[in-house]
């Protein structure tokens, strides 16, 4: 809602700012500040050290925040290309048809994700199609969570399309997979872009699935934090967990540039 008055606006913002920082800034400034740390002070952490971090940046942790990316990009890609293909397949079906395929996309992430990781577990666990202890298994639970994020999106997307650009160009001469690639795509660009970056951002701090079926050679970043943690080790898991925001950040500022670029073509 517009707020047009100056009282109102600051009423808004006063409200904003009330729930905003208790809510979401306080406890990740806490998590900063606990990596910094090396033990509690009363309610607040103490003896400032960058030793947490030298920790975080190396050895085991540098190996799981490596496979968190490879995970996360593998999947990201994966959850793009099926849930782009099923979108456009979607909008040549009927509405019957097209709520249906949304209610299938939509099922893994209507039940909890630990249920996902189990169905995965038991699916690939026997021949013909023995996944389990490797790495392709993980980046398939990540895949069929994010797909339906990527599925939405671009089905967003195709329902906001001028359908006059590919008219047009089927009027030209155009074939099909012409005006699909030439046409139908770039203009799809910033909606596959903000969809492959909202994947990733998931897939990055996925956990519950991840914990039934990860290798131990193939831990994800994720699970190295809970580990640290449920040892006793807050203040380097701490540090892990920044490592883990700072990099996903980064990620997501790279894709909202392509983005950006992409919505001035």
């Amino acid at each position: 809602m517009l707020v047009h008055s100056k009282s109102g606006r600051w009423a808004a913002w006063g409200l904003f700012g009330l729930l905003f920082l208790p809510l979401f800034a306080l406890p990740l400034l806490v998590v900063v500040a606990a990596s910094f740390a090396t033990h509690w002070s009363g309610a607040f952490p103490s003896g400032p050290t960058t030793g947490n971090y030298a920790a975080a940046v190396r050895g085991e942790s540098l190996q799981a925040l490596t496979t968190s990316l490879v995970t996360a990009l593998a999947a990201s890609l994966l959850a793009l290309a099926v849930g782009t293909w099923a979108a456009l397949a979607a909008a040549t079906l009927g509405r019957r048809g097209k709520r249906l395929l949304d209610a299938l996309f939509m099922l893994p992430v209507a039940v909890p994700s630990v249920v996902v990781g189990l169905a995965v577990l038991v699916a690939f666990s026997q021949p013909p199609v023995l996944l389990n202890g490797t790495s392709s298994i993980v980046i398939l639970a990540h895949t069929i969570l994010v797909t339906a994020f990527a599925h939405q999106s671009v089905s967003a997307a195709i329902v906001r399309l001028d359908p006059a650009y590919e008219q047009a160009a089927a009027s030209l001469g155009a074939r099909p997979a012409y005006v699909l690639w030439r046409v139908k795509l770039p203009l799809l660009l910033p909606s596959l872009t903000a969809a492959a970056g909202l994947c990733f951002a998931l897939s990055m701090g996925e956990l519950s699935a991840t914990m039934m079926l990860y290798p131990p050679d193939w831990m994800p970043l994720p699970v190295r934090i809970f580990t640290a943690t449920d040892r006793g080790s807050l203040f380097s898991g701490s540090a892990v967990a920044v490592v883990l925001m700072a990099a996903t950040l980064l990620v997501l500022l790279a894709v909202s540039r392509v983005r950006t670029r992409a919505s001035y073509r």
